[in-house]
């Protein structure tokens, strides 16, 4: 088949204003990724899409094991409250309310 592309897991994209950082959440239009290296802006970096991590989270609140997790945008962090926030995925583990990580299964947007 010659017009595959890639799997879709991890997605060639450009670095959006201000960069990337390696581990560190960003978003690109619809699309939430984990960068695997630093760029700088207008950079092309590989962005994992599907997975489970280790991520930023919003402290002050406990998680359980298959709670829904949003992206929050502003904060740069994870989250279980929905508001205007990008659905993400799911806890695959409990989350203590004073942990700054949370382990999140994230899910392709859209």
């Amino acid at each position: 088949m010659n017009n595959f592309i890639q799997k879709g897991t991890t997605l060639d994209l450009v670095a959006p204003a201000g960069g990337v950082t390696s581990g560190k959440t960003v978003k690109i239009g619809a699309i939430i990724a984990v960068p695997g290296t630093t760029k700088k802006e207008g950079e092309p970096f590989a962005g994992t899409v599907e997975g489970v991590f280790d991520l930023d989270a919003k402290t002050a609140q406990g998680w359980d094991a298959g709670a829904v997790i949003y992206w929050d945008d502003a904060a740069k962090v994870y989250t279980t409250t929905a508001n205007a926030n990008t659905k993400a995925g799911y806890a695959v583990a409990a989350k203590e309310a004073a942990a700054a990580t949370g382990r999140v299964k994230l899910i392709p947007s859209i």
